[in-house]
């Protein structure tokens, strides 16, 4: 719920949609001064809202948990308002550094979902753990009725080594510089979709 924080300054209504008990458990105390916010336990592909009543959504690391997210697009579109928008972060399994390996081992970049779990975790009673190739996303999307209004290539300086070298002021400017200049090319780690219905 630490976004709440940050949209209760801008709208009448924030509902945090979470389906682990565990986690609105969590929220419950992190959110205790904030009685504003409605916890709601609900899977994304069976959201709990009416027709067309959110105006804005954010899906913030929560792809990554869904190796198929058409159900959820449809529930998306089928709960947001004519003039909503969406902001959606995607794991980007297409990033340069991955690109790059692929390129190298002379193999193509997958389109579906890349399972990222360990070996002792790839079993059916453990939440998906996927990185998504954003071609693919950009697909789903529209076919669920979605137009993009922009994109973003985030966290594209992700790197421990140059934190050790590079003062953290210089490599914040440089990322708002690169992020919305590489985001065509799905450089970063991270892509940032704003949407709407078209």
């Amino acid at each position: 719920g630490r976004l709440c924080l940050l949209l209760e300054k801008y709208a009448d209504k924030v509902s945090l949609a979470e389906p682990s008990k565990t986690q609105l458990a969590i929220a419950k105390d992190f959110l205790k001064d904030h009685p504003g916010v409605d916890r709601q336990l609900m899977q994304a592909d069976d959201l709990k809202f009416k027709d067309g009543s959110v105006d804005l959504f954010t899906m913030i690391r929560v792809m990554h948990h869904l190796p198929d997210p058409t159900k959820e697009f449809g529930e998306l579109h089928r709960s947001l308002a004519d003039d909503g928008l969406i902001i959606l972060e995607l794991a980007n399994y297409a990033h340069f550094r991955n690109r790059l390996k692929h390129f190298v081992k002379g193999k193509k970049l997958p389109l579906e979902p890349v399972d990222i779990r360990s070996a002792k975790n790839r079993r059916d009673d453990e939440v998906a753990f996927v990185n998504h190739n954003p071609k693919t996303i950009i697909k789903q999307l529209d076919k669920s009725g979605f137009e993009i209004v922009k994109i973003l290539s985030v966290s594209n300086l992700r790197s421990p080594g140059l934190k050790k070298f590079i003062p953290k002021g210089i490599m914040l400017s440089v990322e708002r510089v690169m992020q919305p200049t590489f985001a065509k090319s799905f450089f970063g780690p991270s892509v940032f979709f704003l949407l709407k219905k078209k």
